[in-house]
């Protein structure tokens, strides 16, 4: 089986658990059906085998959150490994060491595909982070045996199938975070089919310099202006809305001098790091009316106390919202759980990119390979 716990670490020792706990549901089902799963994952990205990203903590973790006993491998392929697991107690989990400590791993090497199918007779992938890679331990073992997707890969799929296909009216998309490069894709392929597309975050002030607004030094990406210059003139570009007053500071410091100001009157030497409070009035509004709702990239900088109000605003409505909602991406997702607001969301995605891809009509390999078994 290939999860993914790809989770942080502090010294040693695991410091959030949402992606182990989205894993345990089909973990718990194999676990019913096989006498032993197996379950690769990354974790971070090492050079080599570097102990500190060792996946002992997480299956330790695994262990007191599944109940169920874990054996860590002493490897990710190789004879020790296939002993491991054929020596493993029945309804043991057998936990293989980081998946990247293999330099093919990341290459779809045809040898650690090998080495990985000869674990097992059946592979299920639950990684919906990594399905727009194409790796060894997805794409690479989906190809060797007869594969499915887990629970969480199929709540994700129908999740962003829901938003793609079958969306209630109205249907608002909230979009945020630094650079509108990494989501002009999917803002495109949305945009015909939503209601309105509200864009805060860092992304927005390129927006708004592209609308004839002075910015001050926020940030903006000046190779995305004549782009986003033509989206705001396309035919949905006057379902963008952006926004109408904004924190800026002297600074981009986290005690650093601030106040609010009109959107389009940012003086030079400031800096905007949050939608302002008419803003989020406004943004929220229009997410509490809404029938679906998805949500990716935060307001601002929210992990600084005078720059978390968009972001919080925007959770606060998203989870009233009675209608379909999703978040994706991990500081969305980070942020509707600071906020203590993840039970109040239809869907909290386990992968951030890979929904993108999705979102962006882009076919992803870890998926392709499975829809070849149907």
């Amino acid at each position: 089986m290939r999860s993914d716990l790809n989770v942080p670490l502090d010294n040693g020792a695991v410091t959030d658990f949402f992606r182990i706990a989205a894993s345990l549901e089909t973990i718990h089902e194999l676990i019913g059906k096989a006498r032993r799963v197996v379950v690769a994952s990354h974790l971070g990205r090492p050079q080599g085998h570097d102990m500190s990203l060792s996946m002992r903590p997480v299956a330790e973790t695994l262990a007191q959150l599944g109940g169920f006993d874990t054996v860590l491998a002493p490897g990710v392929i190789g004879p020790q490994v296939d002993a491991a697991v054929e020596h493993a107690p029945s309804e043991t989990v057998v936990v293989l060491e980081n998946t990247r400590f293999e330099p093919g791993e990341t290459k779809n090497d045809p040898r650690v595909a090998d080495g990985l199918a000869r674990l097992a007779d059946v592979f299920v992938d639950d990684a919906f982070g990594t399905a727009h890679r194409s790796h060894a331990s997805n794409v690479g073992v989906a190809q060797r045996l007869p594969s499915a997707a887990g629970r969480l890969l199929q709540a994700e799929i129908e999740a962003v199938d829901r938003l793609l296909t079958r969306s209630e009216r109205p249907y608002v998309v909230v979009m945020g975070g630094a650079k509108i490069s990494d989501k002009l894709g999917v803002i495109e392929n949305l945009l015909p089919k939503v209601d309105l597309m509200l864009i805060g975050g860092g992304m927005c002030f390129t927006l708004l310099q592209a609308s004839g607004y002075a910015v001050g030094d926020s940030i903006v990406e000046g190779s995305m202006l004549e782009n986003v210059a033509d989206l705001l003139a396309s035919e949905h570009g006057d379902k963008i809305v952006l926004p109408v007053d904004v924190v800026v500071a002297d600074a981009f410091a986290e005690e650093a001098e601030h106040e609010t100001v009109v959107a389009s009157r940012i003086r030079s030497g400031t800096i905007g790091l949050d939608i302002g409070p008419v803003t989020v009035k406004n943004f929220s509004g229009a997410i509490r009316e809404a029938e679906s709702v998805f949500w990716n990239g935060p307001m601002g900088v929210f992990e600084w106390e005078h720059f978390r109000a968009g972001t919080e605003g925007v959770t606060d409505a998203v989870a009233s919202c009675d209608g379909y909602t999703v978040v994706g991406g991990g500081d969305s997702v980070a942020a509707v759980r600071i906020f203590g607001r993840e039970g109040d969301i239809s869907h909290v995605s386990s992968g951030g990119g890979a929904g993108l891809a999705m979102l962006e009509g882009t076919e992803l390999p870890g998926l392709e390979v499975l829809r070849r078994e149907l």
